[in-house]
């Protein structure tokens, strides 16, 4: 049986238990982060916690913990789960307002945040490799989501009904655009598009999570290739006419999509920038 933390303890996670009056359960007043790790690596590990602690300030969630505390934590974590699920795991962390003896909109004051941790058992670690790669076919919509998609909340019901049109429409995954038309993110993954040897992907804002994998990429990138990196509005009609389109999340790192709303992106095969880009980044991500 797996071992999870909760506030303070190492438990089975059959034991662990969290209160009904928890605000986490009650609002989805809290903020989370999943971290990857391949034979106890961790991919972006400082940036992932940095992103959370923004996310807990913007909230105003007091949590006292600070980078080495949460390293520590998934590290034992980590070395108590390895032997029972492998040794590809991500790293889930919940942070919660925590629980009041009542229910009230506003922020109760004298609590304590609730503090759980789990992992989980992920793929081994991505080849850069055409003929192995998972490939996406995706559809498009408007983004319905509220305007502070750059916090990673936990109140993720605006993302799960966007994936969930995707899925039944016969797709893996939903391409969002807003008001204006330009491209701002997947329900759970940040998007590039590649048009005449540039990569191009949407501006940080309050439309779109700064993903981790993201960040490490464009650094990755602009350091070790020679093609044009920008961050720009990406219309609708770029999007149909790309050459090549990627999602990226911690999960998937970088996912080539070959089909947009039943079309096919480019020559609607894997691209060759998307495997430049994918070998870059195995050799490059864990030095972050």
């Amino acid at each position: 049986m797996s071992t999870v933390y909760l506030n303070g303890q190492f438990l089975p996670a059959s034991e662990a238990r969290i209160s009904p009056m928890d605000r986490g359960f009650l609002f989805g007043d809290g903020i989370y982060e999943v971290i990857p790790t391949y034979h106890g690596r961790y991919v972006g590990f400082a940036p992932h916690i940095a992103r959370m602690h923004e996310g807990l300030a913007a909230l105003n969630i007091q949590h006292g913990m600070t980078e080495q505390h949460w390293r520590e934590l998934c590290d034992q974590l980590l070395e108590l789960n390895r032997p029972v699920l492998g040794e590809n795991l991500g790293v889930y962390i919940q942070v919660s307002r925590g629980a009041d003896t009542k229910r009230n909109h506003a922020f109760p004051t004298g609590i304590s945040p609730t503090i759980f941790a789990y992992t989980f058992a992920i793929a081994a670690e991505p080849v850069p490799d055409k003929t192995r790669v998972s490939t996406y076919s995706v559809v498009t919509a408007n983004d319905l989501r509220w305007q502070r998609c750059h916090i990673k909340s936990t109140s993720l019901l605006g993302n799960v009904l966007h994936y969930q049109y995707g899925v039944e429409q016969g797709a893996q995954e939903t391409l969002l655009f807003d008001r204006d038309g330009n491209l701002t993110e997947g329900a759970a993954v940040n998007v590039f598009v590649i048009k005449n040897g540039e990569i191009a992907t949407p501006p940080l804002s309050n439309k779109l999570l700064p993903g981790v994998t993201r960040l490490l990429l464009l650094a990755i990138l602009r350091q070790h290739s020679d093609l044009k990196v920008v961050e720009r509005d990406i219309s609708f009609d770029e999007v149909l006419s790309a050459d090549e389109i990627w999602l990226t999340s911690s999960s998937k790192e970088i996912a080539p999509v070959l089909k947009v709303n039943g079309q096919p992106v480019g020559n609607g095969q894997v691209g060759d920038i998307w495997l430049a880009a994918q070998q870059l980044f195995s050799q490059y991500k864990y030095q972050s």
